[in-house]
């Protein structure tokens, strides 16, 4: 077992690892919208914040030795449910061909009362 941790993404703010290698795979805990630089959650809607998650993702999984074109299993948790198609279109342009297995769940509260966070697992080479 690996513990990962980058400066390209925030870091973790509680007791956790940014990720986990074990066994070939990467076990990555839930991103939200803070921008690693000033450690600011970014303004914007539901597209902006899906958008920095998903790159502080792409940095861990980096730091990992994988990629988003490894990544196998996502959750998705959303503040509104209603916000879903905006999310689900930024998600798209990460995960172009063959996206991995997902879950969405809206959540009553999420963590500094971000509006998206997204946990992942993926392969590691």
């Amino acid at each position: 077992m690996k513990i990962v941790s980058t400066p390209n993404a925030p870091a973790a703010i509680g007791p956790y690892s940014q990720a986990v290698v074990s066994n070939g795979f990467a076990f990555l805990s839930g991103q939200i919208p803070l921008d690693p630089a000033t450690g600011k959650i970014v303004d914007g809607d539901i597209a902006g914040q899906t958008e920095r998650v998903l790159e502080n993702l792409k940095a861990v999984l980096e730091a990992c030795g994988s990629s988003l074109t490894k990544v196998v299993k996502t959750t998705v948790y959303l503040k509104d449910m209603g916000e879903f198609a905006q999310m689900n279109e930024v998600y798209a342009r990460y995960f172009p061909a063959s996206p991995p297995a997902r879950a969405t769940v809206e959540a009553a509260r999420l963590p500094r009362d971000v509006r998206v966070e997204i946990d992942c697992i993926a392969t590691v080479d």
